[in-house]
């Protein structure tokens, strides 16, 4: 199995952790991990891909061994396309696969109708594009983002976990994961405490978006992606990526497979070898 190096990428806002699995020389492919997750999160999957592609886990910003952002930061995924753009430029990448999971899939969609012209391959998990909102709700969601953002300062201190089995056991019971699945993720999200651990993402990542879009805005966008696109999704569906929402957006990008797997959200962690045989199969 490929051995995975430990890459640092520095940004006009701090470092980004990385971990990489292949030659270099190889077609580089992107991977972005879900909310909270981190590099961890494709330990399994990246060593199975990596005779084809260099892949490339980030973590990011706020997540994982990454720098967080000034105590004045708000962290909106939309800020991201600028760090995944510094990313590309760092490597000199002028074409990249991109593969991500949830809020990595929602990053790796959007981008890839951005700047078509920079993405060669798109492989999705469980994500295309982001949630949304009724345009009725958007001062509802400003305003429950400004108040969350007003009483930060006043957050109960982080939980301090005696152990890492006893982080593992609170990822399990939160997520669903199996141990071994939760494992991968939270042995790259703690950090050494007084105590014990404490989860280094940056809690600042808990707050409510202050905008999102309609739906019929993010498919106007997915409508842009030009890449070979293969969307993998969970069966039985996620409670918040219901069939007929993902259909409706799988319509506007041309080409696209979709293919669904048994499994939970974590398809890639959980059954990698069943993602990777997907992913051949997508690649002919």
């Amino acid at each position: 199995m490929s051995r995975a190096e430990e890459l640092s990428i520095p940004l006009a806002q701090g470092a980004l952790a990385a971990k990489a699995w292949g030659d270099p020389a190889l077609p580089p492919l992107l991977a972005l991990h879900g909310w909270l997750d981190n590099a961890g999160s494709f330990d399994r999957l990246a060593p199975l891909l990596a005779g084809e592609r260099y892949v490339v886990a980030l973590d990011l910003r706020g997540h994982g061994r990454s720098s967080h952002l000034p105590p004045d930061g708000w962290y909106h995924y939309v800020d991201r396309f600028d760090e995944l753009r510094g990313v590309f430029d760092h490597f000199g990448w002028a074409r990249a696969g991109l593969l991500g999971h949830s809020l990595g899939g929602t990053l790796a969609s959007l981008f890839a109708a951005l700047y078509p012209e920079r993405v060669d391959e798109l492989l999705l998990i469980e994500a295309l594009g982001p949630l949304t909102n009724a345009a009725e709700d958007a001062l509802a969601q400003l305003r429950r983002a400004l108040d969350q953002r007003a009483a930060y300062a006043t957050r109960r201190p982080l939980r301090v976990f005696p152990d890492l089995p006893a982080a593992v056991a609170a990822r399990v019971a939160a997520n669903g994961l199996s141990e071994t699945a939760a494992r991968a993720i939270v042995e790259r999200g703690v950090t050494p405490a007084d105590g014990g651990l404490v989860w280094s993402s940056d809690p600042r990542l808990t707050l409510a978006s202050p905008v999102r879009f309609t739906e019929a805005q993010v498919q106007s966008m997915l409508a842009g992606i030009r890449a070979r696109t293969l969307l993998v999704l969970a069966e039985p569906e996620t409670s918040y990526l219901p069939a007929a929402m993902m259909e409706a957006r799988a319509a506007q990008v041309a080409g696209i497979r979709v293919v669904r797997l048994p499994g939970n959200h974590h398809l890639h962690l959980e059954d990698a070898g069943a993602m990777a045989s997907a992913i051949r199969a997508f690649r002919g």
